[in-house]
């Protein structure tokens, strides 16, 4: 079973990197069907990092603890939680901005 994780995980990061590799490649995002192809390739990335979190979190709750192990209760919404929230999606919003600026300087 653990062969078979280590597989899938080695197999999600080889997508991950060619569709990445494939996203910068495809230069800006203004030519006919180029929308559509980044488009694509992020939904892929966001499917592709999903099943790598999903595995993650499949070996940690049943390797090598055992099915034992159990997860912690969820701690309840507070306006602390929200706002942290908040921040890391402003930040990863700003940074996924920062990498297509760069993205498009890099490939124009």
């Amino acid at each position: 079973m653990l062969n078979l994780y280590a597989a899938i995980l080695i197999l999600m990061l080889a997508v991950i990197a060619l569709v990445s590799v494939y996203a910068i490649r495809l230069g800006p995002l203004v030519g006919p069907g180029v929308e559509e192809s980044f488009g694509l390739a992020v939904a892929l990335l966001f499917l592709c990092s999903a099943m790598l979190v999903h595995v993650v979190d499949r070996v940690y709750r049943v390797w090598p603890m055992g099915r034992g192990v159990t997860p912690m209760f969820p701690g309840f919404i507070t306006a602390r939680g929200a706002a942290n929230a908040l921040k890391i999606l402003i930040l990863v919003g700003a940074g996924a901005a920062i990498a297509y600026v760069l993205a498009t300087l890099i490939t124009s």
